[in-house]
């Protein structure tokens, strides 16, 4: 693809930055926007705490899947094309999803619109770095960063006030005005790239990945509903998507240029990096899943505020990338991915011990401490991943790299989400058996006075306070597995060999 960006022109240079800084962040806010509106939307369609998290899951795994061929289609159709597609197939879909009338709907939109948006951050980095000569390449990349980094800091504000003002449809609706102005610059100021007919794909490899990754995921996302594999529903997306992997695994060591070549694996950086990436994405976004509900549902913040408190973890990060982006080349990549798990880890030991109390103060500060966690893994963990892969396969590895964190994020959401489910049902009967009418607690008349387990107002009271508990020990339990997971990759440390100091462009390039 950095072929094709090679031919463009620079005489449109500015313009075509603000084109792909527009592109980036409508794609980067879409990945923070609708989380603090989740509550929102869940009374909007009648969903449960487990459906509603789809919406996300779908975006996810849709942007997972269509990631990888993006180089392929650039090649076959034009970079300008595939980009004028992406852009307005991306702001069609932002319009159906705020136009739907049901989860199904909202689902599905979702997923066209993951599926669209998956290549605007690929084409815009390859548009950016054909713009720019190769001395100014560094630069051009830090611009870009503005709209990756902007967008995780501006999400969840804009979602919150949008919500609070108009409705949760505008946070999808936002992105009309930016995708018409996107189309008309690409239109006018992007020239056309020389196209590859001959280009091919594994499509059978290709095939068989997204079959297996679609149905792995909606076994994740269905299975609490459905009672897991008592469910005969869950059995048959289990069977296909096991068969998917199989088949994919089968032919990716047999086919002559398979859809993902085995030979990457042969690097043991890559090879660890993408399970580390996995793991990184599976904590962060399961954090960013976990955190709107605490915060509306059992603080009962209004949503404004929701979002003003979600907002500094992207400062955080920010803040932590920028220090990142000096030290790495001087301090060794290791030693700064595990300042990142460990800051990260401690993040979530704090929020173990959270309460519907906490205040205001003490969330955004762990939520910060979160972020700059996560500024010391992206940027490192892409350099010591693709570093020491040959120039050639970078691409393909970058890409794989994206698809690996992507996995990983929704099954994190998805596994979060089932066990706050479950956990808060097995904790609201394991408190229950205590809380009976002849528990001397009740003796007290204060107690007695909103909480009579004799009266049915009484016993309606006490179990919406049982139900809150529960849900309290579930989230912490939930926040317990992300520190433990956390801390399980610290020994992959040991398996990567020290990398050659990466450029800025190819630091930030697999950053986002």
């Amino acid at each position: 693809m950095s072929g094709e960006g090679a031919q463009q022109g620079t005489g449109n240079r500015g313009a075509l930055t603000v084109c792909v800084i527009l592109a980036t962040l409508m794609q980067a806010l879409d990945t923070t926007i609708a989380n603090v509106a989740l509550p929102y939307m869940q009374g909007s369609v009648a969903a449960s705490q487990d459906q509603i998290d789809w919406v996300l899951t779908s975006y996810i795994v849709a942007a997972a899947i269509m990631t990888p061929p993006t180089g392929f289609l650039a090649g076959r159709f034009g970079l300008k094309r595939l980009f004028l597609v992406a852009v307005g197939g991306f702001t069609a879909a932002s319009m159906l999803c705020g136009m739907a009338q049901s989860l199904t709907q909202i689902v599905l939109f979702r997923v066209l619109q993951g599926a669209f948006g998956a290549s605007l951050v690929p084409l815009s980095q390859t548009v950016l770095l054909g713009s720019y000569p190769r001395e100014r390449q560094g630069f051009a990349m830090a611009l870009f960063g503005i709209g990756v980094m902007i967008g995780p800091v501006l999400g969840p504000v804009l979602g919150g006030w949008l919500t609070e003002q108009y409705s949760w449809r505008y946070v999808f609706y936002i992105n009309l005005p930016i995708g018409i102005l996107d189309l008309i610059g690409i239109m006018v100021f992007l020239p056309d790239a020389p196209r590859n007919a001959g280009a091919k794909l594994d499509w059978f490899g290709f095939g068989m990945l997204s079959l297996g990754l679609g149905s792995l995921q909606l076994m994740l996302d269905r299975g609490e509903q459905q009672d897991w594999f008592g469910s005969g529903e869950i059995m048959i997306e289990a069977i296909v998507a096991a068969s998917a992997f199989y088949l994919f695994l089968v032919h990716t060591f047999t086919a002559d240029k398979p859809f993902v070549r085995p030979e990457l694996f042969r690097d043991r950086n890559f090879a660890a990096g993408t399970i580390f990436i996995a793991i990184v994405g599976l904590t962060y976004y399961a954090s960013m899943a976990l955190q709107p509900p605490f915060l509306q549902e059992l603080m009962n913040y209004p949503v404004v505020a929701a979002g003003l408190v979600m907002g500094p973890r992207g400062l955080g990060t920010m803040a932590s990338m920028l220090i990142v982006g000096r030290l790495i080349g001087r301090v060794d990549t290791r030693i700064l991915l595990a300042i990142g798990l460990t800051v990260t880890a401690s993040s979530f030991y704090l929020m173990t011990g959270w309460t519907p109390d906490v205040s205001q103060g003490t969330i955004i500060g762990v939520t910060m401490i979160q972020g700059a966690g996560l500024g010391f893994l992206f940027v490192p963990l892409s350099a010591a991943t693709l570093s020491t892969l040959p120039l050639a396969e970078r691409t393909e590895g970058a890409g794989f790299f994206s698809l690996s964190r992507n996995i990983g994020s929704s099954v994190g959401i998805s596994v979060v989400n089932s066990l706050l489910t479950r956990n808060t049902q097995v904790n609201h009967a394991t408190i229950s058996e205590h809380v009976t009418a002849v528990n001397r607690a009740f003796e007290n008349p204060a107690i007695a006075h909103f909480w009579n387990p004799l009266t049915a107002a009484g016993r309606a009271a006490l179990d919406a306070m049982v139900t809150r508990q529960a849900q309290i020990i579930a989230f912490i339990d939930d926040y317990k597995l992300l520190m433990i997971a956390t801390l399980a990759v610290i020994p992959l440390l040991v398996v990567f060999r020290k990398p050659s100091a990466p450029n800025a462009a190819e630091a930030v390039v697999v950053a986002d």
